[in-house]
């Protein structure tokens, strides 16, 4: 399975963090991971990977979540970001970031369920890959 590709699929995971150089050290330590700067980032931006396959990032809040506490989450592949935003909202969902490109990566949303869960929607450009 091409997580990049299956709609439904996890795809990514992500930390925010307002000390993402330590964040970095421990989890380097506790779980092996390497991590390496996204180049393509303005902000700072590094990604995480798991036997040499990018599987996250570690990064300072920015934008939106400026001033929300350190958290982790979760980017789930769809076909179509717009549509999902859409149908999130139809279904009593709010959109904490509506639908908004990420150059060379995408298109991505951030919903928050009824009952308060957040978690990102992305469909990603042709070409994306873990490698």
């Amino acid at each position: 399975m091409d997580q990049f590709r299956q709609h439904g699929a996890i795809s990514w995971f992500e930390l925010r963090t307002s000390d993402p150089k330590g964040a970095e050290s421990f989890y380097t330590r506790i779980f092996g991971w390497t991590t390496e700067p996204w180049l393509a980032a303005k902000n700072g931006y590094s990604l995480i990977k798991v036997d040499g396959k990018q599987v996250g990032g570690i990064c300072s809040p920015h934008g939106e979540g400026t001033g929300r506490p350190t958290a982790w989450g979760v980017y789930v592949t769809v076909a179509d970001v717009d549509a999902t935003a859409a149908r999130a909202v139809e279904l009593g969902g709010k959109l904490l970031v509506a639908p908004r490109d990420i150059p060379k990566v995408g298109r991505f949303c951030v919903i928050e369920d009824p009952q308060g869960g957040v978690v990102s929607a992305i469909t990603y450009l042709p070409g994306i890959t873990g490698q």
